[in-house]
């Protein structure tokens, strides 16, 4: 196929021939223009009646009880974390291979982030790894359905409810997917998700929390939207405290990303069809090759619902030790779009444990610990999440189907590989005068 475009040879398809509109996210309409206009022009930014409409409707498309909108995800995820009464001296485990969002927040409600690992098949939480972190002080485990895929919810809610655990499910990565049939974020005690404008359903900014459980949900009220408290209260609960929010958090959702969301509710399920059967084509073309791998679940009724920031598997072994960043970037020269590596692993950050977060005087996790406890010590090794950075690649986020240029993704992934030996020699340019040395790269 010729030589790499990474070392001057001629790229399979250059940026300047793909479609504007290739990778480019959200699809707006004329619907969505119109509902930003109409509550712009209205003055009704700051009210609540279009995000309850929103929560009405998400919740109805969850077939869950109880929505209520945020201003971003981790506002949400802190709702939640706060619904389930986590609070000082608590525990709660998270995959370590997440956003920080999606645990960081439980710092300031006085509780200590344990971190757990992941399964490198599918890169969800390890249902083994969690159950082995559970202490007598573990309140909860934040579940994320990690890029689109779905963690493995059967094994986690039996371990939850066997040690009395309350879930908490991040959708941020997945949302509209499902696990065998059932919607994620239905699953648990309660979820939470960011809704912002990179994530598959994209609003502008802002998050959902969703939950069966009434009393969650009156928390949830109660923590951050005080004008909605005296729905959910009663007067006698609230006269001593003058329906001030307990969080003494405003944690509205902006009115024109929920005008946005009930747009998105109506077409997003088509959108997300499209971007699967893409990334399926895709998949179908390269499957054979040697020393990379699909993530997807297998379970019938699974899915990766929008294929948020997707990875798959890479094997350095099959390509002589080719470290994953150089043959993504011989990918992204032959075809705009390939990416590497995931998140970084929170268990490595000194914030879990050393740093003195809002000056107490002594470290923010171990804060209500019993005296000698070692936060660090709580999480220990975990050797999955540690060295999962270099066995993956990101595939292009294909937002539409053109078979024709997905055919030249294929081609340009079965180039790479077939050509993977010119990787092996790492080229140098001397910047003073312009001479490219040859080095054999370390396997």
């Amino acid at each position: 196929m010729g030589k790499l475009a990474l070392y001057g040879g001629t790229p399979v398809i250059q940026k300047e021939e793909l479609p504007e509109n290739l990778f480019h996210w959200p699809i707006v309409n004329d619907a969505m223009r119109k509902a930003q206009a109409d509550v712009l022009e209205t003055g009704n930014m700051s009210g609540t009646d279009i995000s309850r409409k929103f929560e009405e409707k998400f919740a109805e498309w969850h077939g869950c009880k109880y929505a209520l909108t945020h201003c971003n995800g981790t506002a949400s995820l802190l709702a939640a974390m706060y619904g389930v009464v986590l609070g000082p001296g608590d525990e709660v485990i998270c995959p370590s291979i997440t956003y920080w969002a999606s645990c960081t927040a439980a710092m300031g409600l006085g509780a200590t982030v344990v971190f757990c690992d992941i399964n490198e098949k599918d890169l969800q939480i390890d249902p083994a790894s969690f159950e082995a972190h559970i202490t007598p002080r573990t309140k909860a485990v934040i579940v994320v359905h990690y890029m689109a895929h779905p963690a493995d919810m059967d094994a986690i809610m039996a371990i939850a409810r066997k040690h009395g655990i309350k879930v908490i499910e991040d959708v941020s990565h997945a949302q509209g997917g499902h696990y065998k049939g059932k919607m994620l974020g239905t699953f648990g005690d309660v979820a939470g998700m960011s809704l912002m404008s990179g994530k598959s359903f994209a609003i502008g900014e802002g998050g959902m929390l969703l939950t069966n459980d009434l009393e969650i949900y009156r928390r949830a009220v109660r923590f951050g939207h005080y004008d909605r408290i005296s729905q959910v209260y009663s007067p006698e609960e609230f006269k001593a405290t003058n329906v001030i929010p307990f969080g003494g958090h405003k944690f509205r959702m902006h009115q024109v990303s929920a005008a946005i969301g009930l747009e998105q509710l109506k077409k997003y399920e088509d959108e997300i069809a499209v971007i699967d059967k893409a990334m399926k084509y895709f998949w179908n073309g390269v499957k054979d090759v040697k020393g990379i791998r699909m993530i997807y679940p297998e379970d019938p009724g699974s899915d990766k619902s929008g294929w948020y920031a997707s990875r798959f598997g890479y094997d350095p072994e099959a390509f002589d030790g080719v470290d994953n960043i150089t043959f993504s970037k011989a990918l992204d020269k032959e075809a705009p779009g390939f990416t590497a590596c995931c998140n970084f692993p929170l268990h490595k950050s000194s914030v879990y444990y050393s740093v003195d977060i809002f000056g107490h005087g002594s470290p923010t996790a171990s804060l209500y610990l019993p005296p000698g406890t070692d936060p660090e010590k709580l999480t220990g090794e975990l050797p999955v999440a540690s060295t999962i950075n270099s066995r993956l690649l990101g595939e292009p986020p294909f937002k539409h189907f053109y078979p024709e240029l997905l055919d030249r993704y294929i081609e340009a992934v079965h180039k790479v590989a077939e050509n993977y030996k010119e990787l092996l020699v790492e080229k140098k340019e001397d910047s003073q005068t312009g001479n490219v040395a040859l080095t054999k790269r370390k396997a």
